[in-house]
């Protein structure tokens, strides 16, 4: 069996004339070149050489020394050599240095006593410690703390030893008077903990003797009460209530590292009401008096837990989670943001809109670099305190409208598209909101918000002066037609401006794919979306370079389609709205004017990005449609929008409804449940969080919840056999995936008739996996089974492959037999869960994302949903594409999917089939993700499991 190691140091291996050299150094009297050729020694030891000829020339050259640093290197050189020989009786030689430990005990200097009795710690030798117990006993009555504190360590190990008993068997009754009469702090820890771990009871005695006097022991006594605490309390929880009066006690410590012990022994031990409310104010406080990030983090963690187990306590505390929205970390903010989201009720909605009002205002006034991210967060956090609760859409949309021309892209894209919402919601704010958005509209300088915004003119723009206005506010942020007009040279200039301020707030347009929102690729020539220069229009100017002609002159055709099936809109509302024929007409003059000046600076020559097919198709659609409108063609462009869009938010209530519903049924109780009458229970002197304790143990009693160790079947699942039936050694292993680690269990068992000797289970892998144990020499008597546990680390999600041998050896043959075992295929299954993500943010991953792994279609399905749900089913993914837009049979499916890996990593896929001609499908499925393992992992997985159909 290998060795047990307390000493690890990575050292490279010289020459083997390097021994010879030590070996001089140690002779001399030079103490520098001994120190050096000590630390060589002990490297060259712990790295697997003997170096035998070196224990004698150290007993009669470095043992004498008295140089503090020789003396501590020393001590290491004895702890890694060999004290013991094959047969494990311990070698002669050895009594030389017990007399030299001895020595060192009685020496008259502290330093060299402590670093003597640490190492006493290490021994495992009982002839070894025998003589020197005397020695260790004396140095508990030693007049320095730190020989003390040391002393009472070495007797705490001794006493753990296998004859520990034997060789200290007074040791409990002593370190117990010690206790009493001990003033150091650590060496009083170190008493009750050796109490802890070597006479529990005698400890537990003393706690509860001095409990009143708990809270005025220091800090490092008082971890080791708690660790007791639990200790006592998880082997029997019946004796807990006699100790919640102390945890109560030390939530009030100067120490803030016992008030979180406290806060989460509180939680273990007690699912009382008074104890989790103790605990969350705890983690509270520590939440505003902390001022490292790591542990503001690690304090929402267990606000977190708390809010997933009572969340109705915790929804007291919601303004104090709140309060750490001080901190300029993001991860802190999203974290306290997301906590806060999910505590929101009818009574603290008012409280908690106002606290997120008067963040955002603070961004304003900010100039940090982060303001515009920590800006998008809060407008996602008043959005859904908003969809929640549209009462307070009032009080804040109109706040958030004037974010609408920020310089983060992203946050204006989340104000936009929640006012978008707001108004279809809220039909009581729709003239405010209109109003307010043809206010501020010119001060948009991004494409894809504008285009939003404009959507919203066109929809809810229903009065004459509202469509009016609409119209009147496009042609000003157009400017004066045409767009351009080309000199002499051949170049275009923009005729709204002086030749010196042409393209001024042109930026670089592109041509790049993206993916729609039904899943679909197309391809875009958008302006850059990044932040743009202040805008120099003001309302009422015709002649200042508006938004929208800005961004058209760089480029962005698509949104002049907007703008052409915008003011088609308002066209068609207004002939049906304005008596006067003639101002209908002329708008609709003016309208067609503006969509063939786009189209004419799109086919232009001097254009760098000339107009692709889809925006010229869609305005050249807005022509014919305003020069013949149908009944037909009017009710769809007018009504059937908007009935879509409002059809669209109904589904993805009703969704989040749904989910909602089915959470919280999984936590009904059964009609046959024991009921407990809380007054029906005897007080018998308890306090309320005791009887609170005694009647949530009653309930899990009588549930059996304390009963349910684990499902054996769900066990038998995940055995994989290793071996053959017929081989000499059958093994199977047992695995168990953790987050970051892979736990395997395996038995091997001894078929034959013969003792193995040297049996190795030898390991290797393959991926992103890390074998951490070395293998160890076992000796299996004939027909017995072992028990081996293998541990592996995982650094990534992608699939790995774990392969190994069996070897052994037995007396009749001599070579060593290998057994080749099964390979072990460790699933990216284990490692991904289906998550959600907004329609933005995946295009925006995906656009983001390099790694792409694309897949084509070739499975024995016919059916395009059959086919989807099998893939959802073999990847573990969630499908964002809602239900409603897979209805129908129209031959082809184009949805999206969002998986999320325990290490943070996202896996988007993107699966687009269409039925042929020939019953089959086809089409591909696209993996995209940040890293290379998700995407080639996934695709591996999809392309075994889309050929089946189960």
């Amino acid at each position: 069996m290998e060795k047990s190691c307390t000493l690890l140091i990575h050292f490279d291996k010289g020459s083997p004339a390097l021994a010879n050299e030590i070996k001089e150094a140690m002779e001399g009297n030079d103490v520098p070149a001994k120190i050096d050729a000590m630390k060589k020694a002990i490297m060259l030891l712990i790295n697997g050489e003997t170096l035998p000829q070196l224990f004698i020339t150290i007993v009669r050259y470095v043992l004498p020394s008295e140089d503090h640093t020789i003396q501590k290197l020393l001590l290491l050189y004895l702890e890694i050599i060999d004290k013991t020989d094959a047969r494990g009786r311990v070698l002669p030689e050895m009594i030389l240095i017990c007399q030299n430990l001895r020595n060192n005990l009685q020496h008259p200097n502290e330093y060299i006593r402590g670093v003597t009795l640490r190492f006493l710690c290490r021994l495992s030798e009982a002839e070894i410690l025998e003589p020197l117990i005397p020695s260790i006993f004396t140095n508990l009555e030693h007049r320095h703390p730190f020989i003390r504190r040391h002393a009472l360590l070495a007797v705490s190990a001794i006493y753990r030893l296998p004859q520990g008993e034997h060789l200290l068997p007074d040791a409990p009754d002593m370190v117990e008077k010690l206790l009493s009469t001990e003033q150091d702090l650590s060496a009083r820890r170190n008493a009750f903990l050796m109490l802890v771990t070597c006479a529990q009871d005698r400890a537990v005695s003393y706690l509860l003797s001095h409990a009143d006097q708990v809270p005025e022991w220091g800090d490092l006594l008082q971890m080791a009460v708690l660790d007791l605490i639990r200790k006592v309390c998880r082997s029997n929880r019946a004796e807990k209530g006699k100790y919640i009066k102390i945890i109560i006690s030390l939530l009030n410590s100067p120490s803030t590292a016992v008030i979180y012990e406290c806060a989460g022994t509180l939680v273990s031990l007690s699912s009382a009401p008074t104890a989790i409310r103790a605990a969350a104010n705890t983690y509270c406080q520590l939440l505003l008096s902390q001022s490292d990030n790591n542990v503001k983090l690690i304090v929402l963690d267990r606000l977190n837990e708390l809010k997933s187990s009572d969340r109705d306590i915790m929804v007291e505390v919601i303004m104090d989670v709140l309060r750490a929205l001080s901190s300029p970390n993001l991860d802190i903010r999203r974290k306290t943001l997301d906590i806060a989201l999910e505590l929101i009720t009818p009574r603290n909605i008012d409280e908690v809109v106002l606290t997120l009002k008067k963040e955002v205002v603070k961004t304003q006034s900010g100039e940090l670099e982060k303001n515009g991210e920590y800006r998008q967060m809060l407008v996602q956090a008043i959005h859904t305190c908003a969809i929640k609760f549209p009462e307070v859409a009032s009080t804040v949309v109109h706040l958030l409208m004037d974010f609408l021309g920020d310089t983060n892209v992203a946050s204006a894209i989340d104000v936009v598209l929640f006012v978008r919402e707001i108004i279809e919601t809220n039909p009581k704010l729709r003239v405010s909101i209109i109003t307010r958005l043809l206010d501020t509209f010119y001060q948009i300088r991004a494409a894809r918000v504008c285009s939003c915004a404009l959507w919203i003119i066109g929809e809810y723009c229903l009065s004459l002066s509202e469509v009016e206005s609409g119209i009147a506010t496009i042609k000003q942020c157009l400017g004066d037609l045409p767009f351009y007009t080309s000199n002499e040279e051949g170049e275009v200039t923009d005729v709204s401006k002086p030749p010196q301020q042409v393209n001024s707030f042109i930026t670089v347009s592109s041509r790049r794919p993206v993916i729609l929102a039904d899943g679909t690729y197309a391809t875009q020539s958008a302006a850059s979306e990044t932040s743009f220069s202040a805008p120099t229009i003001v309302p009422g100017s015709l002649t200042s370079t508006g938004n929208l002609r800005s961004l058209i002159l760089s480029g962005d055709f698509f949104l002049g389609a907007v703008v052409s099936c915008t003011l088609t809109k308002l066209v068609l509302r207004l002939e049906e709205v304005q008596p006067s024929k003639a101002e209908a007409n002329k708008a609709c003059s003016s309208a067609l004017l503006i969509m063939v000046s786009m189209l004419q600076l799109g086919q232009s020559s001097s254009v760098s990005h000339p107009i692709d097919n889809d925006s010229y198709d869609r305005i050249v659609l807005c022509i014919r449609l305003l020069c013949n409108t149908g009944d037909e063609v009017r009710k769809i462009w007018l009504q059937s929008c908007r009935q879509s869009f409002a059809k669209m938010l109904a589904e993805k209530q009703f969704r989040e409804t749904e989910e909602i519903k089915a959470k919280a049924q999984i936590s009904h109780a059964q009609p046959d449940d024991l009921i407990d009458f809380y007054h029906l229970k005897s007080r018998k002197g308890m306090s309320q969080l005791e009887l609170e304790d005694e009647v949530q143990d009653d309930l899990k009693r009588a549930t059996g919840e304390f009963m349910k160790d684990g499902d054996d079947a769900n066990r038998l699942n995940r055995i994989l056999q290793l071996t053959g039936f017929s081989d000499p050694v059958y093994a199977e292993a047992y695995v168990t995936v953790h987050h970051y680690d892979i736990v395997l269990d395996v038995t091997v068992i001894n078929r034959t008739k013969e003792t193995l000797q040297n049996l190795c289970l030898e390991l290797a892998t393959m991926g992103d996996l890390k074998l951490v144990d070395r293998p160890q020499n076992y000796t299996l008597a004939p027909e017995s089974s072992k028990q081996i546990r293998a541990n592996i680390k995982v650094s990534s999600t992608e699939t790995g492959v774990i392969f190994g041998n069996i070897v052994y050896e037995t007396s009749n043959v001599l070579e060593r037999t290998v057994v080749v075992l099964n390979d072990i295929h460790i699933d990216i299954m284990d490692y991904i869960s289906p998550a959600t993500c907004a329609d933005v943010a995946f295009r925006s991953m995906w656009a983001e994302f390099e790694w792409e792994n694309k897949v084509a279609v070739n499975s024995v399905i016919q059916d395009e949903r059959a086919f989807l749900n099998h893939i959802i089913k073999s990847t573990n993914m969630k499908c964002l594409t809602p239900p409603s837009a897979l209805e129908g049979e129209c031959g082809f499916l184009a949805v999206n999917l969002y998986a999320k890996s325990v290490f943070g990593e996202d896996a988007l896929v993107n699966v687009s089939v269409e039925k042929q001609a020939d019953g089959k499908l086809g089409g591909y499925i696209r993996i995209r993700s940040k890293t290379q393992g998700i995407a080639l992992s996934l695709g591996d997985k999809i392309t075994l499991k889309q050929k089946g159909s189960s």
